[in-house]
């Protein structure tokens, strides 16, 4: 229902005899929070005057004693929900002040909408479009547990390696190696329907798939490829993507997850980011430099490439997200661009020469991230390189894990863990800041929260491996 009005968004409630209303907005940290309404509470007004609802319960945004706020539908986010039992729309809101009215500077939907206001006042270009490839596993058996005296997780996949003996009466013996399942046909791919499921919701939904297959780690790891679109109807459609994901897996009675790296000594979920900039309907990044392309677009790679360590506290905000962050799993460590090189954290696809199809991909980031900070940092970065003129050097076009020592020494990396990506962030933030895209105070509210809540929690608790390792020195 793109390009609605409120006055359309009202008929069509009548016209499909929807029953409730499902308000959703975006916390700090990614997740979709929602409340419902019966249809007769939506009225035109409402997508001026909003819904009050309590921040304070919202991680990361408002305190106790300042609570009240409001969500501001979006008459074109308008889309109804594939999984409720009860014909429900659903709306997605921004979250705003209500003594001011005005947009909370914390809420993550609001802010790429300011990125794309930024990037158009700039006169560099008017569309940055964004493609994300994100994985996830599907589980059969999901436990954890974490407390004083007691720690572990337990995973199961009915194509999990390990089960080559487990008695199923009978067992047919279709599992997945460890690093292979990069594309078979069934009956090793077990999950084929079970995506093309997940395919077709989202396609109902409006959200166009280019492809899906299994991908290369044991245990069920997929990929569905949606195709690009603007920066923030991407970060709609990722946000809508993951709950899709999500909830064919349950009705199937399985678990769907996106955390980076959910087993030991395989690959992990990683979110490989395309992005191009536009003007005028035709696209920038095409021309006669390097691997065919523009020098603009060099200067965006220069700028994703110096920004990079900060970046990451974005595009890779988990403290799981770094066991990912090794050598040896096609998540490349080492910031270095090159044409068709897998291995470089940017690589430059060469599936296609027509310029429309030019762009480049962001390799490190992973699906942990909240889209809309991860997407709009990931754009003023390459703004900033831009502006600068910065040199992204020479590109590498060797097998990055083959180097020797005195080769790697002169490539620089990704931080080794959240706490650096942090680091990172405090001291090189300032082309965040631009265009007021990014607030000192979201900044300030992001680094603290991790820091406090996800760094320090994890730092101070045993791992259940340093038993192996320590409990009888």
């Amino acid at each position: 229902m793109s390009e609605q009005t409120p006055k359309d968004v009202i008929d069509f409630i009548r016209e499909q005899e929807i029953r409730m209303v499902d308000l959703r907005f975006i916390d700090m940290l990614g997740s979709w929070q929602h409340f419902t309404v019966p249809a007769h509470e939506l009225s035109e007004e409402a997508f001026e005057d909003g819904f009050g609802f309590d921040g304070s319960s919202v991680r990361g945004w408002k305190t106790i004693n300042a609570s009240d706020m409001l969500v501001i539908p979006d008459a074109a986010s308008a889309k109804i929900d594939p999984f409720m039992e009860v014909p429900t729309l659903v709306l997605l809101g921004t979250a705003a002040d209500t003594i001011t009215r005005g947009d909370y500077e914390r809420c993550p939907r609001s802010l790429a909408a300011r990125a794309e206001e930024y990037l158009r006042s700039t006169g560099i270009a008017d569309t940055c479009f964004v493609g994300p490839e994100a994985e996830f596993f599907t589980f059969d058996d999901v436990r954890y547990e974490s407390t004083k005296q007691r720690s572990f997780y337990s995973l199961d996949s009915d194509l999990g390696h390990w089960n080559t003996a487990r008695e199923e009466f009978p067992n047919l013996g279709y599992k997945i190696r460890a690093k292979g399942g990069y594309v078979p046909v069934p009956p090793a791919d077990a999950h084929h329907d079970l995506r093309t499921e997940m395919v077709l919701t989202l396609e109902e939904l409006g959200i166009v798939v280019e492809r899906q297959h299994m991908e290369v780690a044991t245990g069920g790891q997929a990929e569905i490829d949606i195709r690009y679109d603007s920066l923030l109807s991407q970060a709609d459609k990722l946000t809508w993507f993951k709950y899709v994901i999500k909830n064919v897996a349950r009705r199937a009675g399985k678990s769907a997850t996106f955390m980076p790296k959910p087993l030991f000594g395989d690959n992990g979920n990683g979110m490989h980011t395309h992005l191009s900039l536009w003007k005028d309907g035709q696209p920038l990044f095409a021309g006669e430099q390097y691997a065919g392309l523009s020098e603009l677009a060099l200067h965006f790679v220069a700028g994703i490439l110096n920004h990079a360590p900060a970046l990451c506290a974005f595009t890779n905000p988990s403290t799981n997200s770094y066991k990912r962050l090794v050598p040896g799993f096609e998540a490349p460590v080492n910031l270095a661009y090159s044409s068709r090189n897998r291995s470089a954290a940017i690589r430059i696809p060469t599936y296609s020469s027509s310029p429309k199809a030019i762009r480049i991909e962001f390799r490190t980031p992973d699906p942990s991230c909240n889209p809309y900070l991860a997407f709009s940092a990931l754009m003023m970065a390459g703004l900033d390189g831009i502006q600068k003129r910065m040199d992204p050097g020479e590109p590498l076009d060797k097998d990055i894990y083959s180097l020797t020592p005195e080769e790697l020494a002169n490539v620089p990396s990704v931080p080794a863990s959240l706490e650096g990506a942090l680091d990172a962030l405090e001291t090189d933030h300032e082309f965040l800041l631009a265009g007021d895209v990014f607030s000192r105070d979201l900044l300030d509210a992001w680094i603290s929260w991790k820091r406090l809540n996800e760094v320090s929690e994890v730092r101070s608790r045993p791992h259940p491996h340093e038993f192996s390792l320590y409990f009888d020195c």
